[in-house]
């Protein structure tokens, strides 16, 4: 056998991003091709986190703007912007369960397109608001956009297999996520923008949600709706079959597709082809050793949902993503107010601490997906305990950063904005790469009810956001305790999910 080159193995890299490698005996894709829309697995991995990530120009567009402008136009107390920071995460926590519902029923492609349309229409009120009351009240209903984290990570599960599911969801909830950072940036700078071009702050806050959100949102549904597919066996009804016994590896296990010549191709096959001369496909068959191989998202029964929730490991991921994912969108929603408190001055207004407080999100591009990709490198080897064990271990290290940052901020009255931003970027990557390290995990638990199981965990990120916001609502002064009581909960919680026992693959 031929040593294997540096060339070789840059080509093989390169191939494995751009064509797909198929499992025919439950037709889900070993590779993650993210350059090319010539198949159905690029263009529906690329919707999925493409929906996560505009949610967010509507669900987030609030927070960057909430500390100077908006609170002083409507007139709000502090307690009151603390108030529709933990209202916008209550619709998330019920929607997200409810849309894992229908994601196992009818699909992630159909939900997601459904979610975003919906949610266009709260954010298309967003200009009306005037009290903090009505505040409350759009807040609340734009947070249905939320559970478009469902649908992305559903919709990866389905169409990516075992080796690199755990890589797919980082990527998708990872690149979905940075949204988040985006829009401090985006409303930011809209924003200002339409001072300068004459618009009154009045006006001009209710302008930015008009001008970016409801068309972006309604765009990307009608994407989703025209170029996406439910499932790799063709629609959504069909997902039976596409699990069929395994099957031996040929002796050729590659495969060269001419798109020149003239080429036979049916709904639902494995390979799509597009305009590239030679479209290289590698088909590889392998053995069911995992409940995951096999598995067909169940419509969700009774008996079922009481299954599911007795089991411990459903309750493994869900708490663990409780103190992650909760915690960063406690930030997210808090971080820009907190260093618009403490460092307010002529030099440091609204501006600056919402491009600081962005960084957190925009972390997002490569620390979630890292996490994915640890997760399905450590599964190689540890299987489904290493997955475990790599998630808690990420938690506990956020949970103990982020409490130094609390005894930091607690124990200087001046504290410096460099040391603030290096705790928390190093918090941040432990936090997110956490996040996606458990959605490498969250496939192997409950596997035939995804969709379900997908909606319980991130609906329990939005119970622990909630948790979060509220101790950053309700903590005390200075505003280090909140971060340092958080931390604490971290820590204890993720050290109790030790003794939850996962199967080995």
């Amino acid at each position: 056998m031929p040593a294997l080159t540096l060339s070789a193995i840059s080509s093989a890299w390169y191939a494995s991003l751009r064509y797909p490698v198929v499992n025919p005996t439950n037709r889900k894709c070993s590779t993650i091709p993210i350059f090319s829309l010539n198949n159905q697995y690029s263009r529906n991995f690329h919707l999925s986190w493409l929906g996560f990530f505009v949610a967010f120009l509507s669900w987030f567009a609030f927070s960057p703007l909430i500390p100077d402008v908006i609170k002083t136009d409507l007139k709000l107390t502090s307690e009151e912007v603390g108030n529709s920071n933990i209202v916008s995460l209550c619709a998330t926590l019920v929607v997200r369960v409810i849309s894992g519902l229908f994601v196992d029923r009818y699909g992630p492609r159909k939900v997601m397109a459904g979610l975003l349309i919906i949610g266009a229409i709260p954010s298309g009120l967003a200009g009306t608001v005037s009290t903090a009351n009505g505040l409350y009240i759009v807040r609340f209903f734009i947070g249905i956009l939320g559970a478009t984290f469902v649908s992305c990570q559903a919709w990866n599960t389905v169409f990516f297999d075992k080796n690199v599911v755990g890589t797919a969801n980082a990527l998708g909830g990872g690149w979905g996520n940075s949204g988040g950072g985006f829009t401090f940036i985006i409303m930011i700078a809209l924003f200002n923008q339409l001072l300068a071009d004459g618009m009154s702050p009045h006006v001009a806050w209710r302008a930015a949600f008009a001008i970016v959100p409801i068309p972006v949102l309604l765009s990307v549904a009608a994407a989703t709706l025209m170029f996406g597919t439910d499932h790799p066996a063709g629609k959504w009804s069909d997902r039976y079959k596409a699990v069929t016994p395994a099957l031996p590896a040929p002796d050729d296990q590659t495969s060269i597709i001419d798109s020149a010549k003239n080429t036979n191709t049916k709904s639902g096959d494995d390979i799509e082809t597009g305009d590239d001369k030679n479209i290289k496909v590698t088909i590889t068959a392998i053995n069911f050793d995992s409940e995951l191989d096999a598995a067909v998202n169940n419509p969700l029964s009774l008996n079922m949902a009481y299954a599911i929730i007795l089991n411990p490991l459903t309750w493994l991921p869900s708490l663990a993503y409780m103190t992650t994912f909760g915690y960063e969108l406690a930030i997210d929603a808090n971080l820009a107010t907190v260093l618009y408190t403490l460092l307010k001055s002529p030099t440091f207004g609204q501006t600056k601490a919402g491009y600081i407080a962005g960084i957190y999100g925009l972390l997002n591009v490569f620390s979630r997906p890292l996490g994915g990709y640890f997760g399905d490198l450590i599964y190689v080897k540890f299987g489904v305990p290493g997955k475990k064990y790599l998630t808690i271990a990420c938690g506990i290290t956020q949970g103990l950063l982020s409490f130094g940052l609390g005894l930091y901020l607690d124990n200087h009255s001046h504290p410096s904005l460099a040391v603030i931003i290096v705790i928390f970027v190093i918090l941040a990557i432990f936090n997110e790469v956490a996040n996606g390290v458990n959605f490498s995990l969250v496939p192997h638990c409950n596997p035939n009810s995804n969709g379900f199981m997908t909606g319980i965990v991130g609906a329990m990120g939005n119970l622990g956001g909630i948790l979060f916001a509220i101790i950053f609502r309700f903590g005390p002064s200075p505003s280090g305790k909140a971060f340092w009581i958080c931390g604490v909960i971290a820590v204890g919680v993720n050290l109790l999910l030790c003794i939850i026992r996962v199967p080995q693959f």
